[in-house]
């Protein structure tokens, strides 16, 4: 599910909703916009635009604000220049730590904390990654080292980092249009080409983190009078069937890659190109198994279905800017459904251990539309099937 800004945009929101109306009339010509702005409610856990717009109203600057020395030594660490006004939360804590805007007289600068980081490669390696992917051409923020060099620091008590503030706009959103799919292509081929070694594929992808059952979960679930207990037991079926897709794959060789680039992780700069960011999450990944990741991330509408064109102009990105494309099997989802699987296994239990109200509701809201999202055999062969044809 997606997650509104600390202080949402409602601009921001109204160009998501035409990004993605774009990526919708690619499958259906006729869809409206009104159709659109539903769809894209539901995405951040709403039933329809007048309940995310009254959410907007709600949240509406409730950014948290940093302590002054705090933006002071932030600045003076990594010799931003001088704070010239307050630095403010961007968004509710994530899976690392919390994200936070700070000016200064050199410009605006992205940071975060990143004290629940379990990183796949140390933060120089991820560093190493982008500066090599933007020599090839990818658009990214520049990540910035202290005055000491190093990526990550400890202030007030936090591991911070810091990053250049590039992207103008709001995240993208899925189903992408083919022009925006046909760059993620092309940016995944060009980060595969660079063929920067790593020693294991990204955890993440590679194996279930847990022995438990889907139906073993339900029943914690039901006895921990879990509000979507229902709905956790009526996705089992997909959930058992997700676990087994292309789990008798080999594994190919990994390079060293994005292992996030999901539409949360990309922006549309004011030129309309692709602007990447989230390399904290990069690691080891075959480039098949990207890919096809990729292609359940961009390329699946909200009912399911496959926009067939976003998925040809990714693959058709990918090949043009590699000269070839990996193998092209039912193996390239195995890392993707292994990924889903961990991410709403740790959702699950995130929902049922939390305990602020906000927080329960939020998890709450955000249990409910992965259980009713989650992607399905026949999507998966639909967009197998249309990789082919493509390459």
């Amino acid at each position: 599910m997606k997650t509104l800004p600390d202080n949402p945009n409602l601009d921001h929101l109204r160009r998501q909703a035409k990004e993605l109306l774009a990526g919708l009339r690619d499958s259906s010509p006729s869809v409206s916009l009104a159709a659109a702005q539903t769809a894209l409610a539901r995405q951040y856990g709403f039933r329809d635009w007048p309940e995310l717009k009254a959410e907007v109203d709600r949240r509406r600057g409730s950014a948290a604000t940093a302590a002054p020395a705090l933006a002071h030594e932030l600045a003076e660490r990594y010799g931003l220049g001088r704070v010239t006004g307050e630095m403010r939360s961007l968004a509710r804590a994530d899976e690392m730590g919390r994200q936070w805007s700070l000016e200064t007289d050199r410009g605006r600068w992205a940071v975060r904390t990143m004290d629940t980081w379990h990183p796949i490669v140390d933060a120089d390696t991820d560093v190493d990654l982008q500066l090599a992917a933007a020599t090839a051409g990818v658009l990214l923020p520049t990540p910035v080292r202290s005055r000491s060099g190093a990526v990550v620091e400890s202030i007030g008590g936090h591991s911070w980092r810091v990053r250049e503030w590039r992207h103008p706009g709001p995240p993208l959103v899925a189903p992408a249009s083919a022009a925006v799919t046909r760059s993620v292509g092309t940016v995944l081929a060009t980060v595969h080409g660079l063929a920067l070694p790593v020693d294991r594929v990204s955890p993440w992808h590679a194996f279930r983190f847990t022995d438990t059952t889907w139906p073993e979960l339900a029943a914690i679930a039901r006895a921990r009078q879990a509000s979507w207990a229902d709905e956790l037991t009526a996705a089992v079926p997909t959930l058992v069937e997700l676990s087994t897709i292309g789990q008798d794959a080999p594994t190919p060789e990994p390079v060293l890659s994005h292992n996030s680039l999901g539409p949360g992780n990309a922006r549309l700069g004011t030129d309309g190109r692709l602007i990447v960011v989230g390399w904290e999450h990069a690691g080891g990944q075959p480039p098949g198994w990207e890919l096809g990741e990729a292609l359940m991330n961009w390329a699946v509408d909200p009912s399911g279905g496959v926009n067939v064109a976003g998925a040809r102009a990714m693959v058709e990105g990918y090949g043009e800017a590699a000269g070839s494309l990996p193998l092209l099997d039912p193996g390239i989802f195995r890392g993707g459904v292994t990924a889903v699987c961990n991410y709403v296994f740790g959702q699950l239990h995130l929902a049922m251990d939390a305990r602020d109200p906000e927080d329960r509701r939020h998890a709450d809201r955000n249990v409910r539309h992965l259980l009713s999202h989650l992607p399905t055999r026949t999507a998966l062969e639909r967009l197998l099937d249309v990789a082919v044809l493509s390459g």
